[in-house]
């Protein structure tokens, strides 16, 4: 029998993110309370869920995303990431994090990027090597990984900032404003990203103004107002109207359609009325640049691409263990595997 992932192992104890009556209160220099960021909420996301976060400005969901990060610790409740508390170490290598805005070395190139964090990370030469040459063939620049990140524009950022949360295959990943800065394509291929990483188990929280977005790839969303959650659900449930209903015909002759909304209306006593489906404006876009794209070879800016790198898209792959890596002896270490290693730090 195969053993169970990490990802099965912490899913049958508890969900991957729970959040417990958690306050965040900030203090001034005398350390009396300013401001209640948030204001005691509770939170519960499974495993393989991409929830959304919404709110307007200052509701208090960057605060959430930190205090998820073990960034800032809470004035009161508890939080419990992966199995774990949120300030707990080994957690770290698991969770990859985009911010709201893309803190690069402008003076490095894109490779140089993403070679930076893979050491971070511990990841070994040809292991960083090989997932570097996936992420930059999935955001479209690896025809400028040797430009300097300083040279490229807001939305190129926002594309190495997601390598960057992406090259140690995380288990959790948040995402603040992901798609803010992309043209319509990468703003897609970041959608499609988000649901496959969902469909491989893992789970995807997601901070955004941009609702359309949200609506289009998110399972369920919580809504904060003033620190406090003011609606959360399954969005197909929060945003469905149960009071009409819509009826799929296909084309019909003037007389045919003018019979069948007497023959309604008869039958209601009042006005139905017509309405022809259409296309979003996304998908309309994206089939004109597709079709541009088979006649125009050369490209001057990011190149659209379908690829996802095989360590993410392969469920089977094998993650190293960075804390075992940093922790045990270089004389001494044997690879170990997540249960084993943390069988070995005993309880918390």
């Amino acid at each position: 029998m195969d053993e169970p992932t990490p990802q099965q192992q912490d899913a049958a104890a508890e969900p991957a993110v729970s959040v417990r009556q958690v306050t965040k209160i900030f203090r001034d220099f005398w350390h009396r309370p300013k401001v209640r960021a948030v204001n005691g909420i509770d939170l519960e996301i499974p495993y393989g869920e991409v929830f959304g976060l919404l709110g307007p400005n200052g509701s208090g969901k960057t605060t959430t995303l930190k205090l998820l990060l073990g960034l800032l610790y809470p004035s009161a409740g508890r939080i419990r990431i992966l199995g774990r508390a949120a300030s707990h170490v080994r957690t770290k290598a698991r969770i990859g994090y985009l911010p709201e805005e893309s803190y690069l070395y402008r003076y490095l190139t894109c490779e140089e990027t993403l070679e930076f964090y893979g050491k971070l990370f511990a990841l070994g030469r040809a292991t960083r090597r090989d997932r570097i040459d996936q992420l930059l063939e999935m955001i479209g620049l690896r025809h400028a990984r040797h430009r300097l990140v300083g040279e490229f524009s807001k939305g190129m950022l926002r594309r190495i900032g997601l390598a960057q949360a992406l090259i140690n295959d995380p288990d959790l990943v948040l995402l603040d404003e992901p798609t803010a800065g992309l043209d319509p394509i990468g703003c897609r291929q970041i959608k499609d990203l988000i649901r496959t990483l969902a469909g491989r188990g893992k789970t995807v929280v997601i901070c955004s103004h941009l609702l359309a977005d949200i609506e289009d790839i998110c399972d369920r969303i919580a809504i904060l107002f003033n620190g406090r959650i003011r609606a959360e659900g399954r969005v197909d449930d929060l945003l469905q109207a149960k009071d009409r209903c819509k009826l799929g015909l296909p084309q019909l002759s003037g007389e045919m359609l003018s019979r069948v909304l007497a023959a309604v209306r008869r039958e209601l006593g009042e006005d139905a009325t017509v309405e022809y489906p259409r296309r979003d404006l996304e998908q309309f876009f994206l089939e004109v640049v597709r079709d541009a794209q088979k006649t125009d070879t050369e490209h001057s800016g990011v190149r659209q691409t379908e690829t996802l790198p095989a360590y993410l898209a392969d469920p089977d792959g094998v993650k190293e263990d960075v804390l075992a890596k940093l922790t045990v002896p270089r004389a001494t270490h044997r690879p170990a595997g997540r249960a084993e290693a943390d069988a070995k730090d005993g309880p918390e």
